[in-house]
C-alpha cells in the first residue's frame, strides 16, 4: 500500500470528530493535519484501484506484481471505492460510470457452468480469476466469501448510481440480476452452515463458515436474497459457534486477525443494532470491533514473545504478507517468520510482522489509538506497504500493495470522515431485510 510521499510527517494530538467533513473555514492546525493525513491516506489507497484495473472487463489484480490474477474480492472493493472517488472529486462520475458498466456487464457474461475453465457457477465466482480471459486461475476455489465481497461492491454501485440516464439504468440491472442468480441455499450443501467453497474437481470444501470471522457480511447477504435464501437457522447456527473471551480485562467477541473486526463493516453500518447474541451481551459489533483494537494495542504494549518496536504507537496483527518462509535469529533469538497468513492476537500467529493498513482501517473504532499510530508509522507508508517485520536489522518491508489491504482503508476512512458508504448502503433493501431477517433490531434499522 503505497501511501509514499504524499504523506506528511506530522504529530496528531487528537482524535478528527467522525463527522468531520472538508470545511470552507480554516481548521485548528492539529484539524488541519489530521485531515490532510487522512486525505492522503485514502487517495493513495483509492489510486491502487486506478491503476490494478483492466478496463476492458473490469478485473483488478489481486496484488500489484506482473503476472499476477484479479481478485474477485478487491472487484467489490474496486466497485465500492468508485463512488467515494466520484465524491471527492478524484473520478469524474462518467469515467465511474464507464468502469463500473464494464464490470458488471463481464460477470453478468462470463461462463457460468461447473468447468473447470470457467468463471463461476451457480451466481459464485472463483477466489482468482485471470485478468485479461477471465477464467478461473490456479485451480482455485469457488469462493463464498470472496463472491459476497463481490456482491456487496456490485450492491454499493447500484445504490450509487441512481441516474435516470440508459448507462445507470443498466447498472441497476446487472447488479440486481447478479445478486438475484447467486444460490446461497447450495452453498449450504445439506448444512445449516455456509461451505467456505467449492471445486469442481472435488466438490464442496470441507470447511465451513464458522466462528466469528468476516462471513457476517456473507450470511446477510444470503438472509436478504429474494431468490435462493438461507434460513435463519443458518444464521443461528453460524453464532452459535462464537467464542466470548475475557483479555486484559475487556469482554468481547473474540476473533484474533484485526481484519476480521473490520472488513463486513466496510459496508455494514452495525452502530446501534444488535442481533441475538449482541443483545445478550448488551453490546454492537461496532463496540465489539473498538473492543478488539484496543486489545490489540494491549497486546502490542504487552509483548509477550519480545519482538523489537511493539508499543502504543505500533501495533495491528492481521492477515497479511510477511517474509518467510525463513527461520531467522532476531535479537538473539531464533524466529520462524510466515508469508501470507492470518496473524492474529492475542492467541494466533505472531511472527512480528505488523500490518499499519488494519490500523488505518480500524479508524471509526478507536480514532484516539490509531491517529497517533498514524502519525507514528508515517515512514511506513512512505514505504511501497504497509506491513513489516520488526526484526534484526533494516526491517523488513513489503514490496507489494493488496487490493483487499487498500479497500477496506479507503473505505473505513470515507466511513469516519463521511459517512458516504455506510449512508450508501443502510437504504440498501437487501441489506436492510438480510439485517432484519438475522435478528437485527434498533436504531437506522427502526427507520423507516
Amino acid at each position: 500500500m503505497a501511501f509514499a510521499a504524499i504523506l506528511p510527517c506530522i504529530a496528531t494530538k487528537r482524535p478528527a470528530p467522525a463527522s468531520m467533513k472538508p470545511a470552507s473555514f480554516p481548521l485548528p492546525p492539529d484539524l488541519v493535519d489530521e485531515q490532510v493525513m487522512l486525505l492522503a491516506v485514502q487517495r493513495a489507497a483509492f489510486d491502487y484501484f486506478m491503476e490494478q484495473v483492466n478496463p476492458a472487463n473490469g478485473l483488478v489484480r489481486d496484488k500489484d506484481k506482473h503476472g499476477w490474477p484479479a481478485s474477485i474480492a478487491a472487484v467489490g472493493l474496486a466497485l465500492t471505492s468508485y463512488g467515494v472517488g466520484v465524491e471527492r472529486g478524484w473520478l469524474a462520475r462518467d469515467d465511474a460510470v464507464e468502469r463500473t458498466l464494464a464490470t458488471l456487464r463481464f460477470f453478468a457474461g462470463s461462463e457460468q457452468g461447473d468447468s473447470p475453465a470457467a468463471t463461476g457457477h451457480k451466481g459464485f465466482y472463483y477466489h482468482f480469476l485471470d485478468m485479461d480471459n477471465g477464467r478461473r486461475a490456479w485451480n482455485c476455489e469457488l469462493s463464498s466469501i470472496d463472491t459476497a465481497l463481490l456482491i456487496a461492491g456490485v450492491l454499493a454501485a447500484a445504490a450509487y448510481f441512481n441516474g435516470a440516464g440508459k448507462d445507470e439504468l443498466e447498472i441497476r440491472a446487472l447488479a440486481d440480476f447478479l445478486y438475484r442468480r447467486v444460490d446461497w441455499q447450495w452453498m449450504r450443501a445439506r448444512c445449516q452452515l455456509l461451505r467456505h467453497g467449492w471445486k469442481p474437481e472435488t466438490g464442496f470444501l470441507r470447511k465451513c463458515w464458522r466462528g466469528y470471522d468476516e462471513a457476517l457480511i456473507l450470511y446477510v447477504l444470503a438472509l436478504g436474497s429474494p431468490t435462493f435464501p438461507v434460513e435463519r437457522a443458518s444464521y443461528d447456527a453460524w453464532t452459535d459457534s462464537f467464542e466470548w473471551k475475557s483479555v486484559y480485562g475487556i469482554d468481547y467477541l473474540y476473533a484474533g486477525s484485526l481484519f476480521i473486526h473490520q472488513m463486513s463493516h466496510a459496508w455494514l453500518d452495525l452502530h446501534g443494532i444488535q442481533d441475538d447474541f449482541m443483545r445478550a451481551h448488551a453490546l454492537d459489533y461496532f463496540e465489539n470491533s473498538r473492543r478488539a483494537t484496543l486489545v490489540q494495542q494491549r497486546y502490542a504494549l504487552d509483548n509477550p514473545l519480545g519482538f523489537p518496536g511493539y508499543g502504543e504507537h505500533c501495533w495491528g496483527i492481521s492477515a497479511s504478507d510477511g517474509p518467510g518462509p525463513a527461520t531467522q535469529q532476531s535479537h538473539g533469538v531464533r524466529r520462524c517468520f510466515r508469508d501470507y497468513a492470518g496473524r492474529g492476537a492475542p492467541y494466533g500467529i505472531d511472527d512480528g510482522t505488523l500490518a499499519p493498513w488494519a490500523v488505518a482501517a480500524a479508524l471509526p473504532f478507536a480514532p484516539e489509538i490509531v491517529l497517533p499510530a498514524l502519525a507514528q508509522q508515517h515512514d511506513i507508508f512512505h514505504a511501497r506497504s504497509t506491513v513489516f517485520v520488526t526484526k534484526q536489522g533494516p526491517r523488513w518491508v513489503s514490496p507489494y500493495r493488496f487490493g483487499i489491504n487498500d479497500g477496506p482503508v479507503l473505505l473505513m476512512l470515507d466511513n469516519h470522515l463521511h459517512d458516504f458508504p455506510w449512508r450508501l448502503m443502510r437504504g440498501n433493501t437487501y441489506l436492510r431485510d438480510g439485517l432484519v431477517k438475522a435478528g437485527f433490531a434498533g436504531e437506522w434499522l427502526a427507520e423507516q
